[in-house]
């Protein structure tokens, strides 16, 4: 039986040469990889990346276009946010969201309250619109703006403005001084400290 099996084997194996070399040789030239491979690696890369915006976009309470909006951090002075909600303070920025979509209202909302913070600008308003006849839900963008302004630190208080600054359609926001502004407070306290 083997030897059937041998004889099998030299008959099939008649026609093979042996190779010159028996070493297996590195492949020539650059390795490219495949377009499957180059969309993988370019996800990968992407999630890596980091995006210091943590607002939301998850799950939203829709308010309705004519809804109040109010908000004050825990030791905001109560006459302090009365001039807030009454239109009182100077308006130093504003940011105009109209018209904007989600991803883009909440990339410019972030950077824009960064910037107002750094600058040491304290009070803005925000036009985000009623949204009556927004898609598919009225006042999306509102209702998300109401829910991104308290998620950020620095944001001390907001309100619905006053009818003058667009009513339902807009709101103040009050922000805390920057660190520059914190330390020439303490001195102006330290300095009126010592006269006494």
């Amino acid at each position: 039986m083997q030897n059937d099996e041998a004889e099998l084997f030299l008959q099939e194996m008649s026609g093979v040469k042996p190779l010159s070399q028996d070493a297996v040789l590195p492949e020539q030239g650059d390795f490219n990889p495949t377009l499957a491979q180059q969309a993988r690696r370019k996800a990968a890369e992407q999630e890596m990346e980091y995006d210091p915006n943590y607002l939301s976009m998850e799950y939203v309470d829709l308010v309705k276009p004519e809804e109040p909006f109010t908000y004050k951090k825990d030791g905001v002075q109560d006459g302090v946010y009365r001039n807030l909600r009454l239109g009182k303070y100077q308006l130093d920025a504003t940011l105009n969201l109209l018209g904007k979509s989600l991803s883009d209202a909440r990339r410019e909302l972030f950077y824009f309250i960064e910037d107002c913070h750094k600058r040491g600008i304290r009070t803005l308003l925000i036009n985000h619109g009623m949204g009556r006849n927004s898609k598919p839900h009225p006042a999306i963008l509102r209702s998300y703006v109401f829910k991104w302004l308290p998620q950020i630190p620095v944001v001390l208080a907001c309100n619905t403005a006053q009818k003058q600054h667009g009513g339902y359609s807009a709101t103040y926001v009050l922000l805390q001084k920057n660190a520059e502004q914190k330390r020439e407070n303490r001195e102006l306290h330290s300095k009126r400290g010592a006269q006494k």
